[in-house]
């Protein structure tokens, strides 16, 4: 049923988001060369890049996500490709100018200590002086009050099935920050199912993780900036330097 499909799930609730991609864009011109996207998903970020004569190597732990991604390079002739792998445990063989790690996926790692193996696997994966940003979201940095609006759902019709998931909820955990999301699936003879799933981000400040990526041998640079949007909070993307 493709409504059980990580793929399609990842794409209802990833896929639209746009508001990044103007830096993304900005940092893989200005550094040139091969692209690292880590967490790639099914390809939102790399296929992009890609589309503007950029090499791109994408990595995601989730193998469906991986196919979905080199099919749609595949379809479109682009230079992209992927494959599956940890970035906390990543032993590619290969270096890049720059490495990215969109939207959450460095708070989605198990903590500090995740956090360190990612940082060291990415030593192994960038040329001398590369470039690593990492994206960081604040779920509670939202517009204020007077301007906060109920949530429109993220929506997406795909064979005949229409599927919707919208953030219902978001619990401080301490350590972590807990976002409920209610899915819905209505499949093309109308029956409906309904599921809540829960994503876990662990909770990190830029100030922390570039602290965490000094120790690792970073040189930390100015930080940049992804505007909050109607429906998606901000995000600040750390910038960090390969020893030379």
């Amino acid at each position: 049923m493709i409504a059980a499909r990580a793929a399609v799930w990842h794409d209802v609730e990833c896929a639209s988001y746009r508001a990044d991609l103007p830096l993304w864009r900005t940092l893989a011109d200005e550094r040139g060369g091969t692209v690292l996207d880590v967490g790639c998903g099914t390809g939102r970020v790399a296929l992009e890049l890609a589309s503007r004569g950029h090499d791109v190597l994408g990595v995601d732990a989730d193998p469906d996500l991986v196919q979905v991604l080199g099919d749609r390079a595949r379809e479109r002739s682009l230079p992209a490709r992927a494959v599956t792998a940890d970035a906390r445990s990543l032993r590619l063989g290969t270096r890049h100018n720059l490495v990215v790690l969109p939207m959450q996926v460095a708070q989605l790692l198990g903590g500090r200590s995740g956090r360190a193996s990612m940082l060291e696997a990415m030593t192994g994966h960038l040329e001398p002086g590369g470039l690593l940003a990492i994206a960081l979201a604040d779920p509670f940095d939202a517009l204020p009050a007077g301007e906060a609006l109920p949530p429109l759902p993220d929506l997406l019709e795909e064979d005949g099935w229409v599927l919707s998931s919208t953030p219902v909820a978001v619990r401080d955990e301490g350590d972590a920050v807990a976002i409920d999301r209610h899915r819905q699936a209505v499949s093309p003879a109308g029956a409906l199912t309904e599921e809540v799933a829960t994503i876990v981000l662990d909770s990190v400040t830029p100030a922390g993780l570039e602290a965490e990526a000094t120790t690792a041998g970073f040189r930390v640079t100015p930080a940049r900036s992804v505007p909050p949007t109607r429906d998606y909070v901000g995000s600040t993307v750390v910038c960090l330097e390969a020893p030379r």
